[in-house]
């Protein structure tokens, strides 16, 4: 992160301005409102001024009002590098989105430089109940990347810690859910699970369906919906040239193409977001769904 001191008095600015806690999109407006991590946020590899800009960080969630035939406005309050935890407590570790926060601007500016992810969200929703069809949200991975963070890579402390980081994750997003449909939310909540960065890997492909079951445990609960995203990105990676590997596929941010084969980040790339989108749009366009399920 470049331009500290910009970057701090450009937050300073944002925050004096208002509060979005309390945005209101109006009546004759439908919005989509899209919650979680770097990856609805969106990514750019080696990013410099674009930070500064939001508008530069384009995800799925800028596609799929179009996927899905609405002129939605799209209400993105995510956060790169949040955790389950962070969601809901400003006082929780996170995987970096305290520290973005403090020096950028996110999509949409929170009430404070404190306020979270989740006072944003319910606050949003009980202004807007009847004008927003679609809530998302896709949360999980960085409790996984910052528990790999405090063990050093370690395998062996990374696995004895998962079944605390699922048990978290789980009870994190049953009080999410709960906060959602508790401003009186009757509209569709999809949670989004997470691919492997490479489905030829086993530790990958084993921990990341454990993260999966722990985030939609209380889907059901809650009347949410779950698009999988999993499958879809594994289905996509099967053939004989991916062999599985997620990067070689062309679903990842390409890290250094130059190299053989090519390295690529976490996040997804412009055919994965698109990716994203269709199993969120095809789980939108069900019988059941259609019938008012």
């Amino acid at each position: 992160m470049k331009f500290r001191m910009l970057g701090v008095l450009l937050m300073s600015l944002l925050v004096a301005l208002g509060s979005a806690a309390a945005k209101d999109v109006g009546s004759n407006s439908e919005s989509y409102l899209a919650l979680g991590d770097s990856v609805p946020f969106g990514y750019i590899e080696e990013a410099d001024y674009e930070y500064y800009y939001p508008a530069n960080f384009v995800s799925y969630s800028d596609y799929l009002s179009g996927y899905l035939g609405g002129g939605w406005v799209v209400v993105n309050a995510s956060c790169p590098g949040e955790t389950t935890s962070s969601f809901l407590s400003p006082l929780a570790p996170d995987n970096g989105c305290h520290q973005y926060r403090s020096y950028f601007p996110l999509h949409e500016t929170y009430a404070s430089i404190h306020s979270t992810q989740y006072t944003f969200a319910t606050g949003f929703l009980r202004l807007n109940l009847a004008t927003t069809p679609l809530v998302t949200i896709m949360l999980g991975v960085d409790d996984l990347l910052l528990l790999e963070e405090q063990c050093n890579g370690n395998p062996q402390c990374i696995e004895n810690g998962l079944p605390e980081a699922y048990a978290t994750a789980e009870a994190n997003m049953t009080q999410i859910l709960a906060g959602l449909r508790g401003t009186g939310y009757m509209g569709s909540i999809v949670i989004v699970n997470y691919y492997s960065p490479d489905y030829s890997n086993q530790f990958d492909t084993q921990a990341i369906p454990g993260l999966n079951q722990a985030i939609t445990a209380p889907a059901q609960q809650y009347g949410a919906d779950v698009a999988d995203v999993f499958t879809a990105f594994q289905s996509a990676a099967s053939n004989q040239f991916a062999l599985g590997n997620t990067c070689m596929a062309g679903l990842l941010a390409a890290a250094n193409p130059q190299t053989s084969p090519p390295t690529c980040d976490i996040p997804p790339s412009v055919l994965g977001h698109r990716l994203i989108d269709s199993a969120i749009a095809e789980l939108r366009q069900s019988p059941q769904r259609k019938a008012g399920r």
